[in-house]
């Protein structure tokens, strides 16, 4: 019971520790600007198209999936630990 008091408070110092922060400010806080996009991306975030994330997310799946292969292939080829 005491535990979960202490974590409310310790989450509460936590959560509202920015906002003591911004009050003891002088000023407003400044925002920062976005850099601009570079001519060559497909959108204004500059994040590039669809068909290169489903690309770059087709790589991740290939690399993810021969890791595994090479892992299960060594696990095979290991001799299997004595048992004690």
């Amino acid at each position: 019971m005491v535990n979960t008091f202490v974590a409310i408070g310790l989450g509460a110092v936590i959560a509202l520790s920015p906002l003591a922060a911004m009050a003891q400010s002088d000023g407003p806080m400044q925002v920062a600007q976005a850099a601009p996009a570079t001519p060559n991306s497909a959108h204004a975030g500059g994040g590039g198209s669809h068909r290169r994330h489903l690309r770059h997310s087709a790589n991740t799946h290939k690399e993810r999936a021969r890791a595994g292969a090479e892992h299960m292939r060594q696990m095979r080829m290991a001799p299997a630990a004595p048992k004690s």
